[in-house]
């Protein structure tokens, strides 16, 4: 070292072993920064050697690390020290090991590969589990909160969610008919059908017990026995817990992405979880097993159950790949398999009924008609374009 003088500032040490900051003298060479022991030794830290540690709360205080000792802080609060070390160690923003570009794919790699795994087996695993024993007032709390913002999404008007079709002719004829489909239900709780006033045609079901029609597909259906079939359906879906496993799953999966990506508050998770039940997309081990439920329900009711593979074999020849429910069961790879277990199902040397007689079909078609379009003649409104606003 030379033998100018040169001045000495205090500043604070930090040795690693510890949380335990030492009182220290610190002065600066051209040749290397000093740094001065209380007990009167001395340590020595060459310009190339040192580092500055970024993301520090307080800004005003430069930390340096040494080259090869990155646990031993030395807190320099003094401004001209600072400006001082700036200029004369050069290597302050490098890094003494750059990771191998292979090594950071490999860990990107294998991080992206734990997220999918949590997202497509864990929490898949553990929505089954939570299905099973979590408390019928828990899945109707989620059912009623899900039903509602499903009611918002859908309203264009902004005036508070979609009408529910409440007319008690058209009311009272879907409930007779899921009393003889149903009589013998054994449920944790009771099932409430709701009919919506909106042209998209769909139908589905929401844990606890609800299950939502909406009047397009009441108006596209050509017989009772139509929209039977798709209610069995989806009794079929809440006897077995699709719904709750489903939102579960789905929550779960945007609870994980949310962490991930800040959504804390859980706003997307909602929207999804109401998005994900109106287009429902179960496994094909759900859909098989649902359509077994209501190939039974239909056979038990004297209701032939055909009626589930025609009335949505029509709709879709009709319409395409639209939106909704048949969107669903139209793009299923295996929707000809289940058109053709639905026929299978029928027994040929047996005379089936048809669920309502004409009155109440007429009043189920019309149950919204409080919209003031129902013909005077009390005829089933006219069709129209499917899966379109009006």
């Amino acid at each position: 070292m030379t033998g100018q003088d040169v001045n000495w500032v205090f500043a604070d040490l930090a040795r690693g072993e510890r949380a335990h900051l030492t009182r220290v003298q610190v002065a600066c060479y051209p040749e290397a920064l000093i740094i001065g022991m209380p007990d009167g030794a001395q340590i020595t830290w060459g310009w190339n050697t040192l580092r500055r540690v970024r993301d520090q709360a307080d800004r005003r205080v430069m930390v340096l690390s040494h080259q090869g000792d990155p646990l031993t802080r030395l807190y320099l609060a003094d401004q001209e020290m600072q400006k001082f070390v700036t200029r004369h160690a050069r290597s302050l923003g490098k890094r003494d090991h750059t990771t191998p570009l292979s090594k950071v794919l490999l860990w990107a790699g294998g991080a992206v590969a734990s997220v999918a795994a949590i997202i497509f087996l864990l929490v898949p695993l553990m929505a089954t589990q939570l299905a099973e024993i979590l408390p019928p007032e828990g899945e109707k709390a989620l059912g009623d909160t899900t039903f509602e913002q499903i009611r918002v999404a859908l309203d264009e008007t902004g005036l508070g969610g979609v009408r529910i079709c409440e007319d008690p002719a058209g009311n009272t004829a879907m409930q007779a008919m899921y009393t003889r489909l149903n009589p013998g239900a054994d449920l944790p709780y009771e099932v409430k059908i709701h009919i919506l006033d909106h042209p998209m045609v769909n139908a589905f079901a929401l844990p606890g017990g609800r299950l939502v029609f909406f009047r397009g597909l009441l108006e596209e259906a050509e017989n009772p026995d139509e929209v039977a079939a798709v209610l069995a359906h989806e009794i079929g879906h809440v006897v077995y817990r699709d719904p709750t496993r489903d939102a579960l799953r789905s929550a779960g999966s945007l609870g994980v992405l949310g962490l991930l990506f800040g959504d804390f508050a859980g706003g997307t998770v909602a929207l999804f979880i109401a998005n994900q039940l109106i287009n429902a997309s179960y496994s094909q081990a759900a859909e098989a097993r649902a359509d077994d439920y209501a190939h039974d329900l239909l056979g038990r009711a004297n209701i032939s159950p055909v009626a589930l593979g025609t009335f949505f074999e029509r709709l879709h020849e009709e319409h395409g790949d639209a939106e909704g429910f048949v969107a669903h069961l139209a793009s299923h790879p295996q929707m000809t398999d289940r058109i053709e277990a639905a026929q299978a199902a029928v027994d040929p040397n047996r005379s089936y009924d048809t669920i309502l007689d004409a009155q109440a079909w007429r009043n189920l078609q019309t149950v919204c008609s409080g919209r003031g379009d129902a013909p005077a003649n009390g005829a089933p409104p006219a069709k129209k374009p499917w899966g379109k606003p009006e």
